[in-house]
Parts: structure tokens; C-alpha cells; sequence
């Protein structure tokens, strides 16, 4: 899949990302919906999958939040480095464990269009241009956004998929 360059590929590639993957999941019957997967992820479940969307929106939210209040945010998360990641989808998937399927598709769909928001919000100087901000270091706001809509979505399409194989 081919990386948005631009805030227009960026909010039509995560909104249609978002779609395939919600539609692909509402398509389903409840049974599948509900389904664990084939052994081999810690994602066992559709459930799992979007509960991990949700909380890297709500991560970078927080972010880009403590960012802009000249904060220097836990990138990606108090006591985790990019190297601990794992370590972190571990405790994401630990604690949504009680959480039904419903609410955590309500709280993506709120987290979803807050980060097409924030998007919205930005020229696409904002967005793409590197070091523009502090708190993204080398990088640009966009490389943390598209991680966390369009590729996810279809890192997400494609274990959903795999795992009901």
C-alpha cells in the first residue's frame, strides 16, 4: 500500500481504510464477529485488533496534545520505547480482555474521526513538513498519522482476514 503524501491522500486513504475495515467487519455474522482467531497472534479476536486501533489513536492524541503545551509527550507511551512496543500491545491487549466487542467499535469510531479532525485542521505544510514540531523530533506530524490510520487499517484488514482464515 502506497503512503499518502499529501493531506488530501492522507484523510482519503485513512477514510477509506476505515471503511473497508468497518464494512468488512459489519459484513460479518455475529458468530465470526465474535470468533478467535487461528493460534499465532495476540490478537485473538476482532475485538483485540480494534481495541490496538483505538488506543494508538488515544496515544497519539495524547501526544499531540502535550505537544502543543510545549510538553515533551512518553512517545509512544510512559515506560516504553519503540524497541518495547511489543511489551506495550501486550499491556493494550491485556487490558482491553473485559471490554466487549461493541464499545471498543464505538470508541474507535469516536477516536477515528477526532484524528481525521485533527487532521482537518492542519495545512499540508503542518502535516508533512519534518521537524516542524518539537515534539515529532525528526520526523513529521504526518508520518505519526498515517501509522495510525491508513496503514493500520490495513495492517488490521489483513489480521482480521488471516485470523478467520
Amino acid at each position: 500500500m502506497a503512503r499518502p503524501t499529501s493531506k488530501k491522500e492522507l484523510l482519503t486513504m485513512s477514510q477509506k481504510n476505515y471503511e473497508l475495515l468497518t464494512g468488512f467487519i459489519d459484513s460479518l455474522s455475529e458468530e465470526l464477529r465474535n470468533r478467535e482467531f487461528n493460534k499465532g497472534t495476540m490478537n485473538r479476536n476482532i475485538r483485540d485488533v480494534l481495541a490496538h486501533l483505538h488506543q494508538w489513536h488515544v496515544m497519539l492524541l495524547d501526544w499531540y496534545t502535550a505537544g502543543l503545551k510545549g510538553i515533551k509527550p512518553d512517545i509512544p507511551s510512559k515506560g516504553y520505547t519503540w524497541k518495547t512496543t511489543p511489551e506495550l500491545n501486550k499491556r493494550i491487549w491485556e487490558n482491553c480482555q473485559t471490554t466487549d466487542l461493541k464499545k471498543i467499535r464505538k470508541a474507535l469510531d469516536k477516536t477515528h474521526s477526532e484524528v481525521l479532525e485533527l487532521i482537518k485542521k492542519h495545512s499540508e505544510n503542518d502535516l508533512f513538513e519534518k521537524k516542524k514540531y518539537k515534539w515529532t523530533g525528526s520526523t513529521s506530524i504526518a508520518a505519526y498519522l498515517i501509522s495510525a490510520t491508513s496503514s493500520h487499517y490495513d495492517w488490521a484488514l489483513k489480521l482480521i482476514k488471516k485470523g478467520l482464515k
